[in-house]
């Protein structure tokens, strides 16, 4: 079996990190500050769509992601948590699957979070924004990420995600997904999208163990 994870409202919780980002590119720019619930609800696409939606013209989305990342940097791994049983859910996924990450975030910093948190080196494959043209929820990072874990069916597939981008992203690739409710997606919204939803990764992990596949 192979289980992909996103990251963000997945395994960690950078919500600080990432408005003190935001912000600080605003304040950079002089710009007017969208608000908290606007950014977080756009949490999980691209930066650049990110800015582009709350205000920022198309010709300068890029000066304010470089600003974004410059500031997020320094501040990332003070600044993000794993979330609840987080770990757990990695140490047992990683019991009888093999695992990537498939996340809208930098790979590089996603990758220095995960090393951070020791968790990387359960890891086989990460892919990260910058690995990719098309990023979730177009299928092309689930399906990057597969080139590079021993993958004999597809149904033996699954992605675990907080949003519907990454249970589009599944759909459009030919994998599983399992949605969870411990970051930045609705329980309203992920059920327009798929019946497999649980609380958090562990939940999640803990079904796929049990091999009790007929969750509604």
């Amino acid at each position: 079996m192979i289980i992909l994870f996103d990251l963000d409202g997945t395994l960690i919780d950078s919500t600080e990190a990432i408005l003190e980002s935001f912000h600080n590119a605003f304040d950079f720019y002089g710009y007017p500050h969208p608000s908290d619930d606007a950014i977080k609800a756009l949490i999980g696409h691209p930066l650049d769509i990110m800015f582009g939606h709350l205000g920022v013209e198309e010709d300068k989305v890029w000066d304010f992601v470089t600003v974004y990342k410059e500031h997020y940097r320094d501040i990332s791994t003070q600044k993000t948590v794993l979330l609840p049983h987080a770990k757990e859910a990695v140490e047992l996924a990683g019991s009888f699957a093999e695992l990537g990450i498939v996340t809208t975030k930098t790979g590089k910093y996603s990758r220095i979070l995960m090393e951070y948190f020791g968790l990387m080196d359960s890891f086989k494959v990460l892919i990260g924004r910058e690995h990719v043209e098309h990023p979730k929820p177009h299928a092309e990072p689930i399906l990057k990420a597969l080139e590079a874990v021993d993958i004999e069916e597809k149904s033996h597939v699954w992605i675990i995600g907080d949003t519907e981008l990454d249970i589009i992203a599944a759909d459009a690739a030919g994998i599983n997904s399992i949605g969870v409710l411990s970051g930045y997606g609705t329980e309203e919204t992920l059920k327009k999208f798929t019946n497999v939803i649980f609380s958090d990764a562990y939940e999640a992990v803990m079904w796929l163990k049990s091999g009790n596949l007929s969750h509604n």
